[in-house]
């Protein structure tokens, strides 16, 4: 399953002028004066300054990359509700669970599962990946269907592919050519460029689905 391993960019949009400032600097690569003042606004609890932090010692912009760092940061701002903050963390801990962690695909499913409640969309198809891999769940080809299906019906070019391998040959799900389709063409649009060669082995088994 195709897993979305991207970061979810810096937030921009607090009020105060000295927010606006750090901006100007990260924009203009002032990666350590942007991060002083981030950081003197995470600590005083804000979560989206808490976000911002964790993603630059994430990307190590200025700084070296330190992955606690990041999810220290990234935590604070999960728990205040931050569903990008909730993604990242989520994603790095899949990452973790990857390399043998113990614990981390359950703690990934967690921060998924709040990035999902926060309607996130990258979040419907990673979460949906750990219950079709049993990773950290039992699995559960159904649970993870329907949240490929959000996904995909929220625009996620990954969760397309996705629920249309499913809808075109997973024999646990009921079968439906046309849906598979629609999502690969979807996907395809959006530079899924594996999408294309789904869409050959569709048409040339179901030749109907794809006749204009």
């Amino acid at each position: 399953m195709r897993i979305v391993a991207v970061m979810i960019f810096l937030v921009w949009g607090l009020q105060a002028s000295e927010f606006d400032d750090a901006v100007a600097s990260y924009e203009k690569g002032g990666y350590i004066s942007a991060l002083n003042t981030f950081y003197l606004l995470a600590k005083k609890g804000d979560p989206k300054a808490q976000y911002n932090v964790a993603l630059i010692y994430e990307q190590g912009k200025g700084v070296k990359p330190d992955i606690a760092e990041a999810m220290r940061w990234y935590e604070k701002a999960a728990k205040q509700g931050n569903a990008k903050a909730q993604y990242n963390l989520a994603r790095i801990y899949h990452r973790k669970g990857d390399k043998g962690e113990p614990h981390a695909y359950e703690k990934a499913k967690y921060w998924y599962e709040k990035a999902v409640e926060n309607h996130l969309k990258e979040a419907y198809n990673n979460l949906a990946s750990l219950y079709m891999e049993g990773k950290g769940v039992k699995v559960d080809k159904q649970k993870a269907f329907a949240l490929f299906r959000q996904g995909a019906q929220t625009g996620d070019s990954a969760a397309q592919v996705n629920v249309a391998l499913m809808y075109a040959w997973d024999p646990e799900i009921t079968n439906d050519k046309m849906k598979a389709y629609e999502n690969l063409k979807a996907a395809l649009k959006k530079g899924r460029s594996e999408a294309s060669g789904y869409l050959d082995k569709l048409c040339q088994e179901s030749k109907w689905v794809c006749e204009d």
